[in-house]
């Protein structure tokens, strides 16, 4: 699907928004978790793996490991058996226990509650520490995971080539009170409707806004309207008149034989 070039009109952006949040009103985290260490191990999980899967994993390591301290115990080996079906299962492995032994020798085993200390923590990043921020502790944040970045995108919302980009975009168009919600609802339609591959247009709630949506219309038009062209193109190519000359023998013969006989 072609990407706008320009950005969505302030107006429209926020018609869209609202639109979005008409379409998930309760637009929540698919990650199981009971408290904000559960929640930090499971977005640590998440990076490059489904939520899905996550949740498959989390109740045996929680179950092993049920809070901080136990975790900062753990040998990275045992962790790593449970985690195997989550992909890169060996650094996080040593992510979780490095950030869960920090959080118990400088928080005193409660994952801190702001930014700089939760991205000061191994294997978080920008991401994490927001869904961290927005979920656990409903901060203003805004996450931006490639659901969002790709979402964003297509809408016109932002014209960013990175997450922080995206963000920074995003959190312009909306109070701080909303950016969090806005981040689930850009996740759900991004996984429901608007997928990366082959997106659901014709069940698109802000399909009338969607410039992207436009773009693909314009560009299948142009194709349609190509078409005849390209074929009286290719009567006139190199080779052309040869196979309908040859094509015109062959049916001056097949006459022939039926004449005769």
């Amino acid at each position: 699907m072609p990407l706008p070039t320009k950005k969505t009109p302030r107006a429209t952006a926020l018609r869209i928004l609202e639109r979005l949040a008409r379409a998930y009103p309760s637009a929540t985290t698919a990650l199981h978790y009971r408290n904000a260490y559960e929640l930090l191990v499971a977005v640590i999980l998440s990076a490059q793996c489904t939520d899905a899967r996550v949740n498959l994993v989390t109740p045996e390591l929680f179950a092993r490991y049920p809070d901080v301290r136990s975790l900062a115990a753990a040998d990275p080996r045992d962790v790593e058996r449970i985690i195997r079906s989550c992909g890169f299962f060996r650094t996080k492995a040593r992510n979780l226990v490095a950030a869960a032994r920090v959080i118990a020798e400088r928080h005193g085993g409660s994952v801190p509650a702001n930014r700089e200390e939760l991205e000061a923590l191994p294997g978080v990043g920008r991401k994490t520490a927001s869904v961290v921020l927005a979920v656990a502790f409903e901060h203003p944040a805004l996450a931006v995971d490639t659901h969002v970045f790709r979402v964003a995108r297509r809408l016109g919302l932002s014209l960013g080539t990175t997450p922080l980009a995206v963000e920074r975009d995003l959190t312009r168009l909306l109070p701080p009170e909303e950016w969090r919600h806005a981040h689930h609802r850009l996740i759900l339609h991004g996984r429901t409707t608007c997928k990366a591959v082959r997106p659901l247009c014709e069940r698109c709630p802000v399909r009338p806004d969607c410039p992207a949506y436009a773009l693909s219309l314009k560009t299948a038009t142009a194709r349609v309207r190509a078409t005849p062209r390209e074929a009286v193109t290719r009567r006139h190519e190199p080779g052309a008149a040869t196979a309908t000359t040859a094509s015109a023998a062959s049916r001056t013969r097949r006459r022939s034989k039926a004449t005769k006989g």
